[in-house]
């Protein structure tokens, strides 16, 4: 049977995309490129905001156009599968934790659905990155997130498992790995095995590649960051962190249900680029939580400008069914929330370009990811900062680079 997949949102949702295409050629389908080619269309939904699940929606109703057979995957199938069978009444459904489902779901079988670690099915890779999932869920309640809800709660993949994920991936010409997860930091396994352990065992695989660590909670990095930050001193590691703050205010962190302190995502931060004095960070904010006042929001503005991260992902705060926060009291006016925004996005704009004027003139290992505009090529360097280049390279290759100038986005390098 001919199929074709679209994904959306997460690095989790694309792992699972790269499992639903092992599982398919496996059992003999055949992927294709073109919705007119195709027999059975499949979508991997996000559904992580408002916009997201409108935009979703949207799409939804063009597939339904094409009068094709469609599996609705992704978050959207687990959480709000009212929402999709609306516009698609005769659709079907596969929650992410079952992907492994998906050639009985398309034989039209009936189905016990049971949850298995995802490590243990056969993925493709079609790219030079590989995103590869070492849990399941999460067991946090944060008060805004409806995530956690659609996938469930935490299931730790094994440190082997993961290690043959990753050896397949290698395999199948893949040069960055990208360990993903709700919270990489939770990865506990059997109480003694921590992510700084998982980090040095998947580095011990023979080949030339390297390793992007997702998103970590900053409540259950402390719980082990000595071992984390042992584990980041491979080479093979990019020295990247993205720690989401979400809040400036210790109050609004609280109604959020982070479960940590602004004091503590300080002190994360520095034993950080103690040992990593090259590390980019990347951090996360909700601009207009319920309540949130302008003292609240300024406590935000002044912690971005002290810790200066190198990538701050801002979204405006969007009610999500199944949640707390959606029944909050205190909604911010949008119009209030879209200057802070703007306010916020001004800020770390000028942040990241001082950052990155600070590299000019280093040298840095880049590994060659992918084509860029006007014959331009788009590396990473080893602490994950984007590299532009004009230079006539092939992807999935390393170069020795100098880095001659910036924007407030990237850095521009030329081979040495």
């Amino acid at each position: 049977m001919k199929t074709y997949l679209e994904v959306y949102g997460c690095t989790a949702n694309k792992s699972d995309a790269n499992l639903v295409k092992g599982q398919l050629l496996k059992d003999n389908h055949e992927i294709v490129e073109k919705i007119d080619d195709a027999d059975v269309l499949i979508i991997l939904t996000c559904t992580v905001i408002d916009t997201t699940q409108q935009r979703m929606l949207s799409r939804l109703k063009e597939l339904k156009k094409t009068g094709k057979k469609i599996i609705v995957a992704g978050c959207m199938a687990s959480i709000q599968k009212e929402l999709a069978q609306e516009i698609l009444p005769d659709a079907q459904f596969l929650p992410p934790q079952y992907s492994h489902h998906i050639t009985e779901v398309l034989g039209g079988k009936r189905i016990v659905f049971e949850e298995k670690n995802k490590t243990l099915f056969p993925k493709y890779h079609d790219s030079i990155f590989a995103p590869i999932s070492i849990s399941e869920g999460c067991n946090f309640s944060c008060s805004y997130c409806i995530t956690s809800k659609a996938r469930g709660k935490l299931r730790i993949f094994p440190i082997e498992e993961i290690k043959q994920d990753v050896c397949l991936a290698v395999k199948q010409g893949c040069k960055e790995i990208q360990l993903t997860a709700q919270d990489t930091a939770s990865y506990v396994f059997d109480t003694k095995t921590d992510l700084g352990e998982l980090l040095t065992n998947v580095c011990t695989i023979n080949g030339e590649y390297k390793i992007r660590v997702g998103m970590m909670n900053p409540f259950t990095l402390l719980k082990n960051i000595d071992s984390i930050i042992k584990g980041y001193n491979d080479p093979k590691i990019y020295k990247f962190l993205h720690l989401p703050v979400q809040s400036g205010n210790n109050e609004i962190l609280k109604m959020m249900k982070r479960k940590y302190t602004t004091d503590d995502f300080f002190n994360i931060v520095k034993q950080f680029r103690k040992h990593y004095s090259n590390l980019t960070l990347s951090t996360d904010i909700i601009v207009g939580f319920p309540t949130e006042t302008d003292e609240q929001f300024q406590h935000t503005i002044n912690l971005l400008e002290q810790i200066k991260p190198d990538v701050t992902n801002i979204t405006r705060f969007s009610a999500r069914p199944f949640t707390k926060a959606k029944s909050m009291k205190g909604r911010i006016k949008t119009e209030i929330v879209k200057n802070r925004s703007k306010k916020l996005t001004q800020l770390c704009s000028k942040l990241t370009e001082k950052n990155n004027q600070k590299h000019v003139g280093k040298k840095y290992n880049v590994l060659i990811t992918e084509k860029g505009k006007n014959n331009t090529f788009i590396g990473r360097s080893e602490n994950y900062k984007p590299v532009i280049l004009k230079d006539k390279v092939e992807i999935g290759c390393f170069y020795p680079m100098e880095i001659e100038g910036y924007a407030p986005t990237y850095l521009i390098g030329r081979i040495i």
